[in-house]
């Protein structure tokens, strides 16, 4: 194994603590040269050339907004967990060691996840293309008020429904914002769709799990009252622009997939049961 950086969160690691101690181990075990140490919470993550891998210290909010800033790298990742939840994460805290000897040894293997590639149609102007681990979502913006939207699938019109928003999720995703809107939990090496409502003001609007060769366009309808329509689009939480009445995003199955370290032998299954039952 070539390099490890560490990129840390000093949110939830106050001066970097568990970052330098993480570091110490590594170097301690590799015999090599000084461990690269980040702070996901500075402006840039410059990481050195000839890094082999990147441990991610935090929860799965950290690992996705490392896994977004260095998704044009193609550095194979791993959490550890220093949060409550982790879905994400591979390790947690007191499991490092063995993690650093495991890594160093090659003894793990990378498991590819799926990415989404998605633009905005504002006023008629196409943004480029970006991309997102997680989920692409559309939500109300400015004054509280029921959103309208248009779904076509392969531009074949699918629904109209009003409602809070719309998530696009990728199987990671689906243990995120998808789960606290109803959504299904979808195995994460799994290639595929989910479309799901946020809050939806009907009874009969569901999830719909579509192929990952479909393109899901969404359209923002006039809002029903005098007030001007507008929607938030969030590529994994980061804003990425406000539509208006007649404006839409368009999303589909990204070329780049985010690669992250398995060590363990537990499949998804055993990782959601644990997670559930705690």
């Amino acid at each position: 194994m070539k390099k490890i950086c560490v990129i840390s969160n000093s949110i939830k690691d106050p001066g970097l603590k568990e970052g330098r101690n993480v570091c110490s181990k590594i170097e301690k075990v590799s015999g090599k040269e000084p461990v690269q140490l980040l702070d996901v919470c500075d402006k840039t993550l410059d990481v050195e050339e000839g890094t082999g891998a990147v441990m991610v210290l935090g929860g799965d909010g950290t690992l996705l907004s490392v896994a977004i800033r260095l998704r044009k790298l193609d550095i194979p990742m791993l959490g550890v967990n220093l949060g409550h939840v982790g879905y994400l994460a591979e390790v947690e805290a007191g499991e490092v060691e063995d993690a650093i000897r495991r890594i160093m040894n090659d003894e793990f293997v990378i498991e590819e996840r799926m990415m989404l590639a998605g633009y905005t149609c504002i006023g008629g102007v196409k943004s480029e293309f970006d991309h997102a681990l997680n989920d692409i979502v559309l939500s109300r913006h400015g004054d509280l008020q029921v959103a309208s939207y248009r779904i076509f699938v392969n531009d074949v019109f699918l629904y109209e429904y009003s409602g809070d928003g719309i998530i696009i999720s990728t199987p990671t995703g689906s243990t995120g914002y998808n789960l606290s809107a109803a959504g299904p939990i979808v195995e994460p090496s799994a290639s595929l769709l989910v479309l799901t409502p946020i809050c939806p003001h009907t009874l009969n609007t569901r999830s719909i799990v579509l192929s990952d060769e479909d393109t899901i366009r969404v359209e923002l309808l006039p809002g029903r009252s005098a007030k001007e329509a507008s929607a938030g689009t969030f590529f994994d939480g980061l804003p990425m622009g406000v539509l208006s009445a007649g404006d839409h995003i368009e999303v589909r199955k990204s070329k780049r997939v985010c690669r992250f370290i398995k060590l363990g032998s537990d499949g998804f299954l055993q990782v959601l049961r644990k997670k559930l039952v705690n």
